[in-house]
C-alpha cells in the first residue's frame, strides 16, 4: 500500500485507508496530497455505493505530521495547509455516497475533522477523539469547528474547542460525536458491515436520501420538505419499486 490507499470491495463499498502507521497515520504534505487525490477518485466513481474512511495500525489520524509542518511555519503555509485538506474534506462531506469513519483509534486535531466530515462514525470501544488544536494556540481549520457544532451543539462545541478536551468513545456516544461503539478493534469491521448493509439497497434512492437530508443543513425547513418531495416521483416510477412491490404482494398472498 501506497501512504493513501482507495479501493472499492465487494458490493461496492469502498475503503480509503492512511497507511502511515509508524506517525499514527499523521498527514504530511504527500499524505494530504493522496487524501485529497483519493476523495476525487471516489467523487468520479460510478459503482461507489458506501465509503469507509479509516487509518491503518492502532490509530485514526493523529493529525498533522508536526515533524514535517513544522519546517512550514509562515502565514502563507498555514494558507496551503487549510485550503489543502479543507477543499478535501468539503469534497469528502458532498460525496454523493454515505461515509462512515472507521475509528479503530485515536484520532486527534486534523484527524477529529476528518470524523466529522464523514456522515457516520463507528469507534472502537478502546479510542478516543480530540479537538486538540487549541493544544498549539490553534483551531480548526478544515471546516471541522462548523461540523462538530452541527453535530453536539454550541455550548459543547467551545468547551471540547477551547479546553483540548479527549472524549473516551463512550463519552463520544453520549454526545452523539459517534453513532456506534464496537470492540475492540473491530472498528472496520463494523463499519464495513454498516457500509455492505447500505449497499445492498438501490443506489438511486441512497443518493437521493442523502441528498435530502443535507439540504436541511443549509436551507430552511420548506426548502428542505420541497426537495424531499421533489426527489420522490422519479423513484416511484422505477422497474427496482415495481418489482420489489411485486415481490412483496406475492409473499403476502
Amino acid at each position: 500500500m501506497g501512504e493513501v490507499e482507495f479501493q472499492i470491495r465487494e458490493r461496492g463499498v469502498g475503503i480509503l485507508t492512511i497507511n502511515r502507521p509508524q506517525v499514527r497515520n499523521a498527514l504530511n504534505w504527500e499524505a494530504m496530497r493522496g487524501f485529497a487525490d483519493a476523495v476525487e477518485r471516489a467523487q468520479e466513481a460510478p459503482d461507489l455505493r458506501a465509503l469507509v474512511v479509516t487509518g491503518a495500525g492502532t490509530a485514526f489520524i493523529s493529525g498533522g505530521d508536526l515533524a514535517e509542518l513544522g519546517d512550514y511555519p509562515s502565514r502563507a503555509d498555514g494558507l496551503r495547509l487549510a485550503t489543502l485538506m479543507g477543499d478535501a474534506l468539503s469534497r469528502l462531506e458532498a460525496l454523493p455516497c454515505p461515509t462512515i469513519a472507521a475509528i479503530n483509534g485515536p484520532p486527534r486535531g486534523g484527524g477529529a475533522e476528518v470524523a466529522v466530515a464523514c456522515d457516520q462514525r463507528i469507534m472502537a470501544e478502546d479510542a478516543d477523539i480530540g479537538f486538540v488544536h487549541i493544544r498549539l494556540g490553534l483551531i480548526t481549520a478544515w471546516g471541522g469547528g462548523q461540523r462538530l457544532l452541527r453535530t453536539v451543539g454550541y455550548s459543547t462545541a467551545i468547551e471540547l474547542m477551547t479546553k483540548g478536551r479527549v472524549l473516551s468513545a463512550r463519552e463520544a456516544l453520549s454526545l452523539r460525536l459517534t453513532d456506534r461503539v464496537a470492540p475492540m478493534g473491530q472498528a472496520l469491521l463494523a463499519a464495513r458491515d454498516l457500509a455492505g448493509q447500505v449497499a445492498e439497497n438501490p443506489p438511486p434512492a441512497v443518493r437521493a436520501a442523502k441528498r435530502v437530508l443535507r439540504v436541511s443543513l443549509v436551507a430552511d425547513e420548506g426548502m428542505a420538505m420541497e426537495a424531499e418531495r421533489n426527489e420522490f416521483p422519479d423513484l416511484w416510477d422505477t422497474d427496482w419499486r415495481r418489482e420489489a412491490v411485486a415481490h412483496f404482494l406475492s409473499r403476502s398472498r
